[in-house]
């Protein structure tokens, strides 16, 4: 059976091998879309949402380095959003692209709002998966405990077990068939068993970023105001440690021309695959004529 997408090798201004996923016609009329997933995140995430997009338009979902089939870094300092900004605008050159619209979810969605103060001519439109320019502390505690140190589980039912303890409270509604999906797109397959997905020395990234930061986590109001250039859709999860309802509020103060969807029982990150998400991201590119 074929893939429903193109695999797409590109190379890194300092010489990694990066890897993305190539969705939908080259030729199709819809701006193209660019999905930017999270930390230790990659292109699986975006299965759904792609697939759904590319019947009109195409779709560009890469691993970032360190995640996925993309290259790791030698260094664990190589591992941040500036590093990772540029990767995704070498991304564009070697697909051909000059202006998308930018769908992030979490760290991805730090990266979109980095470009659109670097670079906010290649930004027709912005998808906010569950991120704004601030954070939930204890959201980020949360991640900083697990990323880089987690032992990968030894059979296919106990990933998904595993994914089930840590996360059923903020998703308190996925069947069983759903948390083996989320197993499968969280973990890569060697001889037919689960492994980590993504370079350890990220956790190491974050947490030595955290300590130099002394507990004071930056914001991003100006880089979320770069946004107010273009049209903008901010989804935030029902159940998020990430994004509150609060953030989310003083984000719509800031910018009122900015559609919105909460995505019900879920915590971070949505999955894009909800009726209610996918109808907002249809309703926005329709209503912003992307």
């Amino acid at each position: 059976m074929p893939l429903p997408y193109r695999e797409l090798f590109y190379t890194s201004q300092d010489g990694l091998t990066l890897f993305a996923r190539d969705y939908g016609e080259r030729t199709a009329p819809g701006t193209p879309v660019v999905c930017l997933p999270g930390l230790t995140r990659n292109s699986k995430d975006f299965e759904p949402l792609a697939e759904h997009l590319s019947l009109h338009r195409r779709v560009i979902c890469p691993d970032l380095r360190g995640r996925g089939r993309s290259g790791y870094c030698d260094n664990w300092a190589d591992y941040t959003p500036a590093h990772e900004m540029m990767d995704t605008l070498d991304l564009m050159g070697a697909a051909g692209i000059g202006q998308a619209v930018f769908a992030g979810t979490s760290r991805g969605g730090i990266i979109v709002m980095a470009l659109a103060a670097f670079r906010p001519n290649v930004i027709k439109g912005a998808i906010l998966n569950d991120i704004g320019p601030e954070v939930e502390p204890k959201g980020i505690d949360r991640i900083a405990g697990y990323v880089g140190v987690m032992e990968p589980p030894a059979t296919w039912d106990e990933a998904a077990v595993k994914l089930r303890m840590m996360n059923e409270r903020e998703f308190p509604n996925l069947s069983a068939e759903d948390w083996r999906n989320f197993a499968h797109r969280t973990f890569a397959e060697e001889n037919g068993l689960p492994k980590m997905d993504y370079d350890a020395k990220i956790g190491t990234a974050m947490r030595k970023g955290m300590e130099a930061a002394k507990g004071e986590i930056p914001t991003l109001w100006p880089q979320f105001k770069s946004l107010s250039q273009m049209p903008l859709l901010a989804i935030r999860g029902e159940n998020s440690d990430i994004l509150t309802a609060s953030i989310m509020e003083r984000m719509k103060e800031a910018n009122p021309a900015m559609h919105s969807v909460v995505a019900t029982d879920r915590g971070h990150a949505p999955f894009l695959d909800e009726p209610e998400v996918l109808a907002a991201i249809d309703g926005f590119l329709a209503a912003e004529n992307l």
